[in-house]
């Protein structure tokens, strides 16, 4: 098939972009169509894609790793292409990345305006919300993002457990949640252009099976101190040590010297969470460090990190984990005895 006449896809690299996405994407997304026939039949058939490797310059550069990369075209010289997607971007998950990507920005701009899908892999959804093309909108990402999207993209609902979120007119703009969802996205991708036997195909090619699960079985809880407000800042030290104690937001409140409101008011200005949630979600991150370490029984977990009632701890930890414990000991498990 003329290339003029195959579904386009443009990888949008910049220096900070993981080579493992972006040559990862390049490699399935170019073989979809070719390589099962071959492997099935002796056959190899042309590719049903046209991809290619943009950025903001056509010379070669390095991206993150030090991985050169040589652009199949400038931004400029793309004025229109059926899915332009945002490869992962390596930044500091407190800082995000302001007057770093103008002309990337405008590009997705012009090519969301011009009817194009707009996809983003992992950390690569901070260049559409930098845009503004997710305001209002559900978006994923990185689980360890969530807290930059919460003080920083206050308009954009981040969706931690989620893995592609849909979003948008047509649902024309897709957000990708961590590092390997890019599996997930292509396949999507791949079963929108070309059929869902042609996903169906690639997966089998590449042994991928989804991330039937979501986020949260390999999420965890950001442990960092916050420094605006130095008591809500002790509070978090304590509470560390002392997650399974009795009564534990009272007991914060009575260490801060405020009044159970103010000090309510204060934490989740602080933190982002409700001080009793905090807790739970400190509590089931200590828990899953249990089950993926020790083997012992679910009730005494549940002893262990503070909750006497094992009922409640089963129903909390599906809640936060996205797996019942017993699920979430056989993934982990499972992922250590690969192999054996």
């Amino acid at each position: 098939m003329p290339p003029e006449c195959k579904p386009s896809i443009a990888l949008l690299a910049t220096p900070e972009t993981s080579p493992s996405v972006l040559y990862g994407m390049y490699d399935v997304l170019l073989s979809v169509g070719a390589v099962y026939p071959d492997m099935t039949g002796g056959k190899p058939e042309d590719s049903l894609l046209d991809v290619g490797i943009v950025a903001r310059t056509d010379k070669p550069f390095r991206c993150f790793g030090n991985v050169l990369i040589e652009p199949r075209a400038t931004l400029d010289e793309i004025r229109e292409v059926d899915v332009a997607v945002v490869c992962d971007i390596y930044t500091p998950v407190d800082m995000p990345p302001r007057n770093r990507y103008e002309q990337e920005i405008d590009w997705l701009k012009r090519m969301y305006a011009n009817g194009s899908i707009v996809a983003a892999v992992c950390s690569g959804s901070l260049i559409p919300a930098e845009a503004g093309l997710l305001d209002g909108m559900d978006c994923a990402g990185h689980w360890g993002y969530r807290d930059m999207f919460r003080e920083h993209y206050p308009k954009i609902r981040f969706r931690e457990e989620s893995i592609l979120v849909f979003s948008g007119e047509d649902a024309r703009l897709i957000t990708s949640g961590g590092h390997s969802s890019w599996h997930d996205l292509a396949l999507h991708l791949i079963a929108r252009l070309c059929g869902k036997n042609h996903a169906l195909r690639t997966a089998k090619v590449y042994l991928f099976s989804g991330h039937l699960d979501g986020q949260l079985p390999f999420a965890a809880m950001s442990r960092r101190i916050q420094k605006t407000d130095g008591i809500i800042g002790q509070c978090q030290e304590w509470i560390a040590q002392n997650y399974e104690r009795a009564n534990p937001v009272a007991a914060m409140a009575e260490r801060s010297g405020l009044n159970s409101r103010t000090f309510a008011r204060r934490f989740r200005a602080a933190t982002g969470y409700r001080p009793m949630d905090y807790v739970h979600t400190l509590r089931i991150e200590e828990a899953k460090q249990l089950f993926e370490s020790e083997a012992i029984g679910i009730d005494e977990i549940s002893l262990r990190v503070g909750y006497d009632d094992p009922a409640f701890f089963r129903r909390l930890f599906k809640r936060k984990a996205g797996l019942t414990p017993a699920a979430y000991r056989r993934k982990f498990n499972g992922i250590l005895n690969v192999g054996k």
